[in-house]
């Protein structure tokens, strides 16, 4: 069973309480739990994390990188502006999708509308709520 990390940057944490207009109102331990049904759905071993702290996020993608994990990255505001995070992405060696809850570039907020981890990125999905997270695992499990 391929394993699958499902990586979820600053303040999703806090999902059915920030902004539920935006990000809805699934609790990211919701959003875990049924990350983790779709991954068995699907033949893959999923594990969901979520950090407010670049570093240990580094790390995550780091360790990923050198087993070979496929990632589903939500990097949320690192997005954006985070090098590092960036640089962690280009060193992956399994693929990365990309998910955003909403779609960063229909936001009002132009800095929303770059992202440093597309290049590294095998798909995009944004807009789709966390059914995004769904669609993500799917196409890893298409291979």
């Amino acid at each position: 069973m391929t394993r699958v990390l499902v990586l979820n940057g600053p303040n999703l944490g806090r999902l059915g309480r920030r902004q539920p207009e935006i990000y809805g109102h699934t609790t990211h331990a919701e959003l875990a739990h049924q990350c983790v049904e779709w991954g068995q759905a699907l033949g893959l071993d999923v594990e969901v994390r979520q950090t407010n702290h670049e570093g240990e996020m580094l790390d995550w993608l780091n360790a990923a990188a050198d087993d070979g994990n496929p990632v589903v990255l939500n990097a949320a505001a690192w997005t954006h502006y985070s090098y590092a995070i960036h640089d962690a992405c280009a060193q992956l060696t399994a693929p990365l999708v990309e998910v955003h809850i909403s779609d960063p570039r229909q936001r009002p907020e132009e800095f929303r509308h770059t992202s440093v981890v597309t290049p590294f990125a095998v798909e995009v999905v944004a807009g789709h709520g966390v059914d995004g997270y769904r669609l993500a695992l799917e196409l890893l499990a298409r291979g």
